[in-house]
């Protein structure tokens, strides 16, 4: 699918799912491609300047890649989304958005809770949930296809941590992308 002139990759995490960025940078023959989950959006071949940027969007997200020379035939390639450097923006959607990923009787399944508003989304598609009060926090409870599902949110207790976000799944607790990856 791809040549050897792939330069870079980036994972880009939003709510409907991560994006895979490929850049592909031709030296010899001053091409650039880009794809987004595989899927070709930009190409432009025969370029004689092989510094600068392509700016493009996919949804409502805009990205800008940047190369640079840093010698002789030496490049550096960096990705803004949304504005912001790739390590910044996907600080931030750390921060912003929680996920877990799982099988439920051989159908994965990517779960993503917006903390700021409580939308839950599983691949990609928002879904209908109910919340209600419990002690020391909520509980939203939703289904996938028929598997009970709910995310307790309660207080840590400690100011640095702030609010705890856990997936049960048929009453199993669910590790977070996060915590199985050690974030």
């Amino acid at each position: 699918m791809y040549n050897n002139d792939r330069v870079a990759s980036w994972n880009v995490p939003l709510r409907t799912q991560i994006h895979k960025i490929d850049f592909e940078h031709g030296t010899t023959t001053g091409k650039r491609v880009i794809r987004v989950d595989g899927v070709e959006i930009l190409r432009r071949d025969w370029m004689f300047k092989l510094v600068g940027k392509e700016v493009f969007k996919f949804g409502t997200t805009h990205c800008t890649i940047n190369v640079e020379a840093i010698g002789n035939f030496a490049y550096e390639y960096s990705l803004t989304v949304n504005g912001k450097t790739y390590n910044k923006f996907k600080e931030e959607q750390n921060k912003k958005l929680q996920s877990w990923e799982m099988t439920i009787y051989g159908h994965d399944w990517r779960i993503v809770l917006d903390k700021d508003s409580m939308e839950i989304w599983a691949n990609g598609n928002i879904i209908k949930k109910e919340a209600e009060f419990v002690d020391n926090g909520t509980e939203t409870h939703f289904e996938l296809g028929t598997t009970p599902c709910r995310i307790v949110t309660i207080s840590s207790g400690n100011r640095k941590i702030g609010i705890i976000h856990q997936l049960y799944a048929d009453d199993k607790l669910i590790p977070s992308v996060s915590e199985k990856r050690g974030f």
